[in-house]
């Protein structure tokens, strides 16, 4: 891509809407039933969309494929909304490795007509560094598929893998998710980790510059793996671009609280976040625009 894509600078997320809760199990379980509902997961985004947050920030698991089935459908309604891909969704591949095992579910997630699947898997051999490559490379067009003709401008790689792969040290995978997502879809990669400052190192060492990178970002250190001061250090002397999660602590921050903390660090270009009512997503818009988050020009503290 030519030019920087200039991020919103609140994004909101779908962990409420399969039962993600860090707080509380009985919360996760009463969303997840009440979410199984579809028409309940489109007022909610619809609400977002009222409040003037227009992207999405979501997993791929296959429920998303239904919401963006109804963005496509009705363009007019959705003209504004954005998605962002967040890859791969880990429990999908789970379930089907158990139900499948491992060249079953690979197989099933790919298109038919990819001869590669068999070629480099048959009677379990040892798969090749450029075979895996094209592996990774098709199972991003698999996950990619749903959105087709709607906008993807970030695509993101989720943190169970982005941090699998920091501890098996396979670095150059970023390198080849980051080329074939600016390559194939025009998008920026982005990626989500639970432990920012190795991750920057390691995207530092293969070249991968200026990256966008979602993390726990919050005033009490909560799930910031690493240490809130080699957060607070990135913030200050590295160059990427910071999409914060967590910034309430799982409700342990109160909202402006949450908001002054996010403003003090400039380097912050969007938060992320998951509601279930208008009530409280207008609640979070509310707590950032007293704060002054909404004012700035999201991008500007980058170097």
């Amino acid at each position: 891509m030519g030019e920087t894509y200039q991020l919103d600078r609140l994004l909101f997320g779908d962990n409420q809407f399969f039962g993600v809760n860090h707080m509380s199990e009985e919360r996760a379980r009463a969303q997840a039933m009440r979410f199984q509902d579809f028409s309940a997961m489109m007022r909610v985004l619809d609400d977002a969309q009222e409040a003037g947050i227009h992207t999405f920030m979501c997993t791929t698991h296959e429920r998303i494929a239904e919401v963006a089935a109804q963005v496509r459908d009705d363009r007019e309604r959705y003209s504004a909304f954005t998605f962002f891909p967040c890859m791969p969704y880990a429990h999908k591949y789970a379930n089907a490795m158990t139900e499948l095992g491992p060249l079953g579910a690979l197989k099933s997630f790919l298109p038919a007509d990819q001869s590669l699947i068999g070629l480099a898997l048959q009677g379990g051999a040892a798969v090749a560094k450029k075979d895996v490559e094209a592996l990774i490379r098709m199972l991003v067009d698999a996950e990619m598929t749903m959105f087709a003709g709607l906008p993807t401008p970030v695509v993101f790689l989720q943190n169970v893998v982005v941090d699998l792969l920091l501890g098996l040290g396979f670095d150059d995978a970023f390198t080849v998710f980051a080329d074939h997502v600016r390559s194939r879809y025009g998008a920026e990669p982005g990626f989500i980790t639970m432990n920012l400052p190795r991750l920057l190192d390691t995207l530092d060492r293969v070249e991968v510059r200026n990256p966008i990178v979602c993390s726990n970002l919050n005033k009490l250190g909560f799930r910031m793996s690493g240490g809130a001061e080699a957060y607070e250090r990135a913030l200050a002397e590295r160059e990427f671009r910071a999409i914060a999660m967590s910034v309430y602590a799982s409700g342990a921050i109160p909202p402006r609280e949450a908001f002054d903390w996010v403003v003090s660090h400039p380097r912050i270009e969007s938060v992320v976040f998951g509601a279930s009512s208008a009530a409280n997503i207008r609640g979070t818009v509310r707590a950032a625009e007293e704060a002054g988050f909404l004012e700035f020009v999201s991008g500007s503290a980058a170097s």
